[in-house]
């Protein structure tokens, strides 16, 4: 590599990483690192300091333990979200769509799914980056409904961190999967 590039690399060394992040995440480049993207030339720019890696660090480490919490059955939503948190659920499916508000969020698209299920879901976190404010989960869900059957999902979750918790949310997931538990299942009594 030369120095020219090797410069530009450092320069960019933010932007280039969190390229990266969604190119990992979804196995295809999203973002592209461009000198326009860059500063001017022969302007500095600062690295990424012990402040960047810290915000970093604590926003993956805030998320991974709501996880592992999570996956030992604490319910975690209400310390992990912002109460005005904006969660959007991509796809065609009704509840696909912008829920503004915890309290939205968790009437209108998380009740109508776990009522109809017997047990938590348990997520098995398979992947969890994160850069500055951002942090992207990959994981596995499972429970078990309220008919016996298995319930399993799949899903990528984009969440934006400010002061600890979790301001803006983006969540992929199978939908068709979502549905199915809904629609063939009736919700818990009491």
């Amino acid at each position: 590599m030369n120095s020219r590039a090797r410069s530009f690399l450092h320069k960019s060394r933010p932007l280039y990483r969190l390229a990266l992040i969604y190119t990992v995440a979804w196995g295809m480049p999203l973002l592209t690192v461009t000198p326009a993207l860059s500063q001017p030339s022969g302007q500095e720019v600062a690295s990424p300091g012990a402040i960047e890696r810290t915000e970093t660090e604590r926003n993956r480490d805030i998320v991974q333990r709501a996880f592992e919490a999570w996956a030992n059955g604490e319910n975690v939503f209400n310390d992990l979200l912002a109460d005005d948190v904006i969660w959007t659920i991509h796809g065609s499916d009704p509840v696909a769509g912008t829920y503004n508000g915890k309290e939205d969020f968790l009437s209108r698209a998380s009740a109508p799914l776990v009522s109809r299920l017997q047990t938590p879901i348990v997520p098995e976190v398979h992947a969890l980056w994160a850069e500055g404010d951002v942090v992207i989960v990959r994981f596995d869900g499972s429970a078990t409904t309220t008919s016996g059957a298995p319930y399993r999902n799949e899903f990528v979750w984009i969440f934006w961190m400010k002061d600890g918790v979790v301001t803006r949310a983006e969540a992929f997931l199978d939908l068709a999967a979502y549905r199915e538990a809904v629609n063939s299942n009736e919700p818990r009594e009491g």
